[in-house]
């Protein structure tokens, strides 16, 4: 070895022996909670009392309904939505790599073991013949073995693969909690849409029902000779028009029927969804809704996005561990005879033994370009990490004042559903006795029917808001015990 040379390879062995056990790059730390105490902007309208900020969750959140029909409806889902299938198999494979991960951590042993039948070429040696041999010499070679190598934790570069691979399984599982939330939240939406929409079918046939009616009062007046045949021509238009708000609302509920039934991993044919109805889907008497310091530690989507932070953190200890010296420890055990009773006599027996020193000299700038990418993809991940977090706090916030005027909206629409009842009452009775025309009533009942689609639509609306606020609030979606 030239002279020179020595220094140079003693300060690496040095460095690298240094360098083993110690670990590179930044340590992950979970960034802070947010100290905020509320979702409510200056000017926000009081949340509905139904809501307690900072109640804990026990349970499922949609036993909160009271339905036995959703409950049932929930196990399906959670057994066979195909999206949850999705989400288990690429969590399944998330550990699988962690676990390969982990087996860098130790060393790596294989055995082998072989038979070789050979002709050994004695010119190739300057030799053209042995005494007493005329042919070149056949024999068999037998021979058993094993080689070990290791990988000296220098820089601590396979600890941070570690390291990320966990995160990275982390984050897939708060995926798929994620999606289990967002699952339960649409199967829960969809039955509160197909009872929605079966209550405004009843009341839409309630009111044509009434329109129905007054085609036959107005009818008998015009037989009487009492009345007009543009009040029959009035009442029967009316009947039309309302009776043309079926179809749709029938098409819609089919649509629901259909929707559910590929929730919960059915093909529409093969299933009924269950006949759901708002006087049996009671509204949840509270709703218990996390303070933000404790939402960004509970809510999947946030703790997956975290986890992704973590993983980004660790790449660059990855990345920057590349930039130091590389110890590889290797060893072989070879036994060999050419006959198979020898193969393990001391003369049979081969070994190696090996320390092997790596260190980056020139690359042309690719390994430190590497770790700048590194850094610049955890400055994404940070960014998207905030980014989650603000738009969780937006939805709590945009939900919480849905509900509060939720509750103003039914108030309203129940005041004036009984004001336009009342103005009903008047006109048919003034009808009946003469005093007034059937015009007065016919618009009477068009706007208690207006009434009665608003103030149907303002309960279903609650049964929806509140069921989004459960999910944005990050609630419990495990299954029932």
């Amino acid at each position: 070895m030239n002279p020179m040379n020595r220094p140079l390879c003693l300060a690496l062995s040095v460095s690298a022996v240094a360098l083993a056990g110690c670990v590179v790059g930044p340590n992950f730390t979970r960034p802070d909670a947010a100290g905020q105490g509320d979702y409510a902007m200056g000017g926000d309208q009081p949340a509905s009392p139904d809501v307690v900020l900072g109640a804990p969750t026990s349970g499922p959140w949609w036993k909160a309904f009271g339905s036995p029909q959703l409950d049932q409806t929930m196990d399906l889902a959670l057994a066979g939505n195909p999206t949850l299938a999705v989400a288990d198999a690429n969590l399944a494979q998330a550990r699988s790599a962690l676990a390969a991960a982990r087996g860098g951590l130790y060393p790596e042993i294989d055995a082998n073991a072989g038979v070789e039948r050979e002709r050994l070429n004695l010119t190739s040696f300057g030799f053209s013949s042995f005494p007493g041999v005329s042919t070149n010499p056949e024999f068999s070679l037998y021979s058993v073995g094993a080689t070990a190598s290791y990988a000296l934790p220098t820089a601590g570069g396979t600890k941070r693969q570690v390291e990320g691979a966990g995160a990275r399984a982390e984050a897939q599982r708060h995926r798929a909690d994620a999606a289990a939330l967002t699952l339960t939240g649409q199967v829960a939406t969809q039955a509160a849409t197909i009872a929605a929409l079966r209550a405004q079918i009843a009341t839409e046939q309630a009111i044509v029902a009434n329109d129905e009616q007054n085609l036959d009062l107005a009818r008998k007046a015009v037989q009487a000779g009492g009345s007009a045949e543009g009040q029959r021509v009035g009442a029967q238009s009316q009947l039309a028009i309302d009776e043309a708000y079926l179809p749709a609302l029938r098409q819609q509920l089919a649509a629901a029927r259909h929707a559910l039934a590929l929730l919960v991993g059915k093909a529409p044919a093969d299933w009924s969804a269950p006949d759901f109805d708002l006087a049996t889907l009671k509204a949840p008497l509270s709703i218990p809704v996390s303070l933000p310091s404790t939402l960004v530690r509970r809510r999947p989507d946030i703790l997956a996005a975290e986890a992704q932070l973590h993983a980004a953190t660790a790449d660059i200890g990855v990345a920057t561990a590349k930039l130091y010296p590389s110890l590889n420890l290797t060893a072989s055990l070879t036994q060999s005879a050419l006959s198979p009773e020898k193969i393990f006599d001391f003369p049979a027996t081969a070994y190696t033994l090996g320390l092997g020193l790596s260190q980056p000299v020139f690359d042309g700038g690719r390994l430190r370009a590497e770790r700048k990418a590194t850094v610049a993809a955890r400055a994404a991940a940070f960014a998207t990490y905030q980014e989650t977090v603000l738009r969780a706090f937006g939805q709590v916030a945009d939900l919480l004042q849905a509900l509060a005027h939720d509750d103003e909206t039914i108030a309203a629409q129940g005041r004036a559903a009984n004001a336009a009842g009342a103005s009903l009452t008047l006109a048919r009775a003034g009808y009946r006795e003469g005093g007034l025309s059937l015009l007065p009533a016919v618009d009477a009942e068009r706007d208690y029917n207006m009434a009665l689609r608003r103030l149907t639509a303002a309960q279903a609306q609650r049964y929806l808001d509140a069921i989004q606020l459960f999910i944005a609030a990050g609630a419990d979606w495990s299954k029932p015990a």
